[in-house]
């Protein structure tokens, strides 16, 4: 049947015969739409989400076309797609290749820095004090390598990769127990067991003064421009001005044994000293006053290391009762983390140029570690050393370390990277192409 030509169903003809519609039945007929404007076969397949295909065999209407487009509007399927991918959307892998290129990401990756897990040198160092609490290698900003050996002092230059000696004293004064180099790297204090410090030009190998006011050996020495700053077996920390006469210009009070650890802070307002006595204390240098006191540590604190990049963060290391580092806001006061490195730790260095620190060991390890920070992920160990490590010094473009070990050797390690090579491009003069006329 027809579904267009509805007139034959009308309920108003019956039997042929044409029945009169009252004025109800012809309101009703205003709500009758016309049904051939119609496609019920679309509508269905719109409203099925396209799952029925339409019927091609359909006859087509005028009023179809029409009708089409305003459902299609209704339901919006004009609209564009808002955040929708083109085509298929690519996997992980698939979209890196696709939006960087080869040449983009070798760029954009850091390189990770290769660590040399061995010694680029090893120098002998017979009749080394095996002594935790002394202080008795530095490596000065003229490239020179000051070590305590016994009785007497060595000079090595690295640059040349020779030796001199620079003192020599008998038992009475002896051994050394603390070298520490000026910040202009010509002159040299050096500390001594009978509690003197002796003051040395390494130019000329020439005494310039003695300093006294311990009362026991000497085994930690920092400067701070003009002022050197002693610790000392009986506990006291003295402020040394070397320009004047009457040199003691500050004494510390409040440790109960030996300090074997001294630091100044990159500002010089703050001194950093630690002790046999497992204590950790901050002096303020403006006030002469102890600005902090801390007893964290469960062992002597002898590594001690100031932040380059960040003036208020201070590093300190325990001895073989500890085996902790710990980090500290020097202003504050309050220990930012802690790290137990498994064994003795005898030194503390910064990487100048990474956010990195290096740490030396004793019992039982005799290694070098160097740690990622502030995660403190193990990136590299280093071994070599037969005994435990005792001192280690920085080199003055901050790139190599000298570690010096109770198994008598001194060695040279390239664990902070290798210096930037800066190609000097000549200005070219005026002109330089033309003939010169003279």
């Amino acid at each position: 049947m027809d579904e267009g030509n509805l007139s034959t169903r009308s309920p108003y003809l019956s039997n042929g015969k044409h029945r009169r519609r009252n004025s109800r039945d012809d309101n009703l007929d205003r709500f009758i739409p016309n049904r051939s404007a119609m496609d019920f076969g679309f509508a269905n397949y719109m409203l099925t989400g396209r799952k029925v295909e339409k019927e091609s065999t359909s006859p087509y209407s005028p009023w179809r076309e029409s009708y089409r487009k305003q459902l299609a509007e209704i339901f919006n399927v004009n609209r564009p797609r808002i955040l929708a991918f083109k085509n298929k959307p690519l996997t992980s892998q698939e979209g890196v290749k696709e939006i960087l290129p080869p040449s983009t990401t070798s760029k954009c990756a850091k390189r990770m820095r290769h660590i040399s897990q061995s010694c680029e040198r090893t120098l002998d160092a017979p009749e080394l004090v095996d002594d935790y609490y002394l202080n008795l290698l530095d490596w000065g900003v003229t490239n020179t390598i000051a070590i305590g050996l016994g009785n007497s002092v060595y000079l090595w230059d690295a640059y040349e990769g020779t030796s001199c000696e620079l003192l020599s004293t008998d038992d009475d004064c002896g051994p050394v127990t603390s070298v520490k180099w000026a910040p202009d790297g010509t002159y040299i204090a050096v500390g001594f067991n009978n509690s003197e410090v002796q003051l040395w030009d390494s130019s000329t190998n020439q005494l310039l003064r003695t300093l006294r006011g311990h009362g026991s050996r000497v085994g930690s020495l920092d400067w701070n421009n003009h002022i050197l700053t002693t610790g000392s077996m009986d506990s006291l920390i003295i402020n040394n001005d070397v320009r004047i006469r009457s040199h003691n210009i500050g004494t510390y009070r409040g440790h109960h044994k030996e300090v074997c650890g001294l630091k100044w802070s990159t500002s010089g307002q703050q001194l950093a000293s630690g002790g046999n006595d497992n204590l950790l204390f901050i002096w303020d240098l403006s006030s002469n006053q102890r600005q902090h006191r801390f007893n964290d540590h469960t062992s002597a604190v002898k590594a001690l290391a100031w932040c380059p990049f960040q003036s208020n963060l201070l590093a300190s290391g325990g001895g073989v009762g500890d085996q902790c580092v710990k980090f500290w806001n020097s202003n504050t006061g309050a220990c930012l983390n802690s790290v137990n490195t498994g064994s003795q730790v005898s030194c503390l260095l910064w990487n100048r140029h990474e956010r990195e620190i290096l740490s030396s060991h004793g019992f039982c390890d005799n290694q070098l570690i160097l740690w990622k920070y502030p995660s403190m992920i193990k990136l590299a160990e280093l071994d070599g050393h037969t005994s435990r490590v005792l001192h280690m010094s920085q080199s003055p473009d901050g790139y190599k370390v000298a570690s010096l070990g109770a198994d008598e050797t001194l060695r040279f390690w390239n664990v902070f990277g290798t210096p930037k090579v800066t190609k000097n491009i000549k200005a070219e003069e005026p002109f330089a192409s033309f003939a010169r006329i003279r």
